[in-house]
């Protein structure tokens, strides 16, 4: 896994132009791209910086990494920010852009058919060109927590969690994050600096730990980065 440290002030534009690099490569490669983004502070201001990146959306697949289950339009929800942030603001073609279904009274049946949906696009098994990870205090990612039955166990590309901080959750499984072809950690914040040690030494009673680390760029402000050694 290669990482950086920067300026708070150039972490958003950095994770930003690396986000449009391996877009753009996979258009010029396969004439399509595929990215998964996850919700949080961090992906927020990695959304404002992506309007202004030179990335060609009417060939971009976007899908979710995780999503709480709440109403459409709530402010908990992941895809109310991706929507405000980014995709109303490039012009996403409705068609391109993947929300997953968290308002189906039949969840199991709903993640079963994101991860169709998933494989009809991307593959099977799926592989996206680039997944966009967060990191939490406690370790996990996505939204898979410490003592989570999929972190042995994925019933498919896509599951739904039990509760955690109040909601469950939808959720991409840990062989779709590690069969990516690049996976970008945008991690910023002291609160998170422990969970970042665990990570890059691969302690695996994270869940982080557990996604593949080869394609992966961890990009860090110094307070993330507060608890490594160099």
């Amino acid at each position: 896994m290669k990482r950086e440290t920067l300026a708070a002030s150039a972490l958003d534009e950095r994770a930003a132009a690396h986000v449009a690099a391996v877009l753009g490569d996979a258009i010029a490669a396969r004439g399509r791209a595929g990215v998964a983004f996850s919700g949080g502070g961090t992906a927020t201001s990695l959304f404002t910086a992506l309007v202004d990146q030179p990335v060609d959306w009417s060939r971009v697949a976007v899908w979710q990494v995780d999503e709480r289950i709440a109403p459409a339009g709530h402010p908990e929800r992941n895809l109310t920010a991706l929507r405000a942030q980014l995709v109303d603001r490039v012009g996403l073609p409705d068609t391109q852009l993947h929300p997953m279904p968290v308002a189906d009274d039949d969840l199991d049946a709903a993640a079963e058919r994101y991860g169709e949906q998933l494989r009809a696009v991307a593959g099977d098994p799926p592989r996206l060109d680039l997944v966009h990870l967060g990191l939490g205090a406690d370790g996990h990612t996505a939204s898979l927590v410490p003592g989570s039955p999929l972190l042995e166990h994925a019933p498919g590309p896509v599951a739904v969690t039990g509760i955690y901080q109040g909601r469950r959750r939808m959720t991409l499984t840990l062989p779709v994050l590690s069969g990516a072809r690049n996976v970008l950690w945008f991690v910023r914040g002291a609160d998170k600096a422990d969970a970042v040690r665990q990570l890059v030494d691969g302690d695996v009673s994270v869940p982080a730990a557990r996604v593949a680390r080869e394609r992966a760029l961890l990009l860090l402000d110094p307070a993330a980065a507060g608890e490594l050694s160099v």
